[in-house]
């Protein structure tokens, strides 16, 4: 049971690096190519969105198991 808490704690520090990571690179980029933003901002919110849903599906798995093994 200690797992899966620990396994959800590391799903959430992972998508909170990876999204701050994308920010930043997105907040470089426009900097570097200011009419490029639309672009940048499109795909900085896809990455994110696809992170989060990962990060999720971590922290349900992880949900899942704590459950199973408090069942069982």
């Amino acid at each position: 049971m200690l797992g899966a808490g620990i396994g959800a704690g590391i799903a959430a520090l992972g998508a909170g690096i990876g999204i701050g990571r994308i920010g930043g690179s997105a907040v470089e980029s426009i900097a570097r190519q200011p009419q490029e933003t639309g672009r940048i901002q499109t795909a900085m919110l896809i990455a994110a969105a696809l992170i989060e849903g990962v990060a999720l599906f971590a922290v349900v798995v992880c949900l899942l198991i704590y459950l199973a093994a408090k069942a069982g």
